[in-house]
């Protein structure tokens, strides 16, 4: 057998404590002892498989609250080996939930099909199931706030187990959970379990049919009443826990207050910062050095691209609350493939920018569109996205832009319809402002010219929507857009002034004043880059 020397991994190096970025001498080949008692803990709270938990009595305690809550919910029943079915196999899946401060709330054990080995148009065949898109979340706090409502949670438990299936499906009884007496039997289920490929659509189709059945519409009544008496039905249909008022969900801190909600990630860009070590960097001012422009291929060495994935994912759901950084997310997204040491190219001079950077991808030559929506006094909805046309002018860049927003503006005003929040056209159309004179005009003047006769017909959809009176677009000046801050790198002064104009800020809780880690991880965004160009061996 050919032995090979062992080679402990290199870590990536700590960001240094000054602004300037400087050459450091490659880290020692040692592991810390805090990080392997972090590893150790980390085994400790989450185990990865059946043997390893059964050895801790917390989680043989979430296993057995698992399998009470299986048998309660009526989900399966004891039956003999099919000849003529695949029998499902199962598994048991350990997550240590936490609270928004990062303690733990409990430990949860999720018996999960193992939906892998199924078979489509056998043993299942509808599987899509709609999520609720985080627009939308936001829509609803942002109404709630405009309107000094309180929202209110509840927690389904175990919510997939409450969704009905029409197929026949046999699973493996659960390691741990044999029935004695019964050890060749298998499980034939009623419902749907955790795993299987049919189980959220099961569980949609069940909840909506809940929410049909009663009817939501607006009420004069008491509304406190209203959601009690909501909240007690629910209970006896669902096995649920009453969370009381939001403030953690989807990872989101949400701190409901008298003058307005506010949202943030506080403990994940702490978890972020802490995976990538950078709890103790220091702080600059924008996300990106402005006037650079980054490309796929500058001829410098490549680096291991897992790390560079791992940072931008997490950046990503980060842009939640966080839309100050989501251009600089968006752009350095467009190199996951092959990250190389050096993501720019040489300077170019921008023709005028507007709400789409026109020319802004040096590869493709590219614009970037990039617009906001705004409920009261902050923002819901935004984006920054790589145009799917090469523009030949600012002009076409920006229409192509415009009718974008279009599509998301009559989309959010469909939203707003749905609950209760109608905009009656033509009298209250959402407006769009444009800092283009030029595709204002295009938009009120449907003459095709050499200019405009190749923009595809999609694009104009936009001039559809201002006819029907659901959009208005109203000239602005490049000063006053607050969609630049989504279409490329500013100086500080306009990059703060335009992340204070669409409500990102710092928040006062309980007495400290936490940032919203704005700083910090422009820091690492800068430190990264930098980082590849000069040591691509630590990355």
């Amino acid at each position: 057998m050919e032995r090979r020397s062992q080679q402990a991994p290199v870590s990536p190096r700590r960001p240094p404590q000054s602004e300037e970025i400087e050459e450091e001498t490659p880290p020692r080949r040692t592991k810390l002892l805090s990080d392997i008692y972090e590893t150790c803990n980390f085994i400790m709270l989450e185990p990865e498989n059946f043997e390893t938990a059964v050895k801790h009595k917390v989680w043989v305690q979430a296993m057995e609250e698992e399998i009470k809550m299986i048998k309660k919910n009526n989900t399966w029943e004891l039956a003999d080996r099919p000849k003529d079915k695949e029998v499902i196999g199962v598994k048991w899946i350990y997550k240590t939930k936490l609270n928004a401060d990062g303690s733990i709330q409990k430990h949860k054990a999720r018996l999960v099909a193992k939906g892998y080995s199924q078979l489509p148009g056998i043993d299942y065949t509808e599987t899509f199931a709609p999520v609720a898109r985080l627009d939308t979340i936001r829509a609803l706090i942002a109404i709630a706030a405009n309107k000094k409502w309180k929202i209110y949670q509840m927690d389904v438990k175990s919510a997939f187990l409450n969704g009905y299936i029409d197929e026949e499906i046999y699973v493996e009884q659960p390691p741990g959970f044999i029935a004695k007496g019964s050890e060749e039997k298998v499980l034939r289920l009623k419902k749907a379990l955790y795993g299987l490929k049919q189980a959220p659509r099961a569980w949609y189709s069940r909840i909506d049919k809940y929410f049909m059945d009663r009817g939501f519409r607006r009420s004069l009544r008491n509304n406190e009443k209203m959601i009690q008496d909501f909240k007690e039905d629910m209970m006896k249909t669902f096995e649920m826990s009453d969370l009381g008022l939001m403030h953690f969900f989807l990872g989101i801190e949400i701190n409901q207050e008298k003058r307005g909600i506010f949202i943030c990630q506080r403990k994940y860009t702490e978890t972020l910062l802490k995976k990538f070590k950078m709890e103790s960097c220091k702080t600059v001012t924008t996300p990106l050095v402005t006037g650079e422009k980054y490309q796929k291929e500058d001829g410098s060495q490549k680096v291991d691209g897992s790390m560079y994935r791992s940072l931008i994912g997490s950046l990503l759901y980060l842009t939640a609350t966080r839309p100050d950084i989501m251009f600089a997310t968006s752009l350095l997204s467009r190199f996951m493939q092959s990250p190389s040491q050096v993501h720019y190219g040489a300077a170019k001079k921008n023709s005028k920018i507007l709400t789409s950077d026109w020319a802004g991808s040096v590869d493709d030559m590219k614009s970037t569109s990039g617009y906001t929506f705004s409920l009261g006094s902050g923002i819901f909805s935004w984006a920054s996205k790589k145009q799917a046309t090469v523009a030949q002018s600012s002009a076409e860049a920006e229409y192509i832009a415009a009718a974008a927003t279009s599509n998301q503006a009559i989309w959010l005003r469909r939203i707003l319809e749905d609950i209760g929040e109608k905009q009656e056209e033509p009298t209250t159309p959402t407006t769009i402002y444009c800092d283009n004179k030029s595709t204002i005009a295009i938009t009120k003047n449907p003459v095709q010219h050499s200019r405009t006769k190749h923009i595809d017909i999609k694009y104009h959809s936009l001039r559809e929507a201002t006819t029907k009176g659901e959009i208005e677009l109203k000239y602005c000046s490049t000063e006053e857009q607050l969609a630049d801050i989504f279409t490329k790198a500013l100086p500080r002064n306009k990059f703060e002034e335009l992340r204070m104009k669409i409500g990102v800020c710092h928040k006062h809780i309980k007495g400290e004043y936490y940032k919203i880690n704005v700083f910090i991880i422009n820091k690492y965004l800068r430190y990264f880059l930098e980082n590849c160009r000069k040591n691509p061996r630590y990355f």
